[in-house]
């Protein structure tokens, strides 16, 4: 008769503490997200008394607030972040690519759009015509 020993050993995985480091991660994400709130309301509140600059400048921070938690969640919560650098350029480029491709194709899409519109610049914008009412002659009545 044979005695069977397994040679397998388990022990219950011991918590590595890094709640400290995700408690962190999540008022970051929470201050960033406040910020973003507030100046979504104030873009919501003041935006007919705003000049163009001024809204387009609270829409590129906001903008970039919004990478930046994305950042923070792609690095910490998906473990990119713990990752060597050609894993990263693996999921990085393709990003970038692909975000590219969508500003390129809105692009061009806004080009053809203001090219149907003048006929390939043969006429005037159609959005830029103005209905100018005739003259009256003098001693004419309504």
């Amino acid at each position: 008769m044979s005695t069977h020993t397994n040679s397998e050993i388990s022990f219950p995985a011991e918590h590595s503490g890094g709640t400290k480091r995700i408690w962190k991660i999540f008022w970051v994400l929470s201050f960033l997200t406040l910020i973003e709130l507030a100046l979504g309301y104030f873009l919501y509140a003041k935006h007919p008394d705003l000049s163009h600059t001024s809204i387009l400048a609270t829409k590129i921070v906001i903008g970039v607030l919004t990478l930046l938690k994305a950042y923070y969640i792609v690095s910490v919560f998906m473990h990119l972040g713990d990752e060597v650098r050609n894993m990263i350029m693996t999921i990085v480029v393709p990003l970038a690519l692909f975000v590219w491709f969508i500003i390129a194709f809105l692009w061009d899409g806004d080009s053809w759009k203001n090219l149907r519109n003048t006929n390939a610049g043969s006429k005037p914008d159609t959005h830029e015509q103005q209905v100018v009412p005739a003259a009256k002659e003098p001693g004419q009545k309504d």
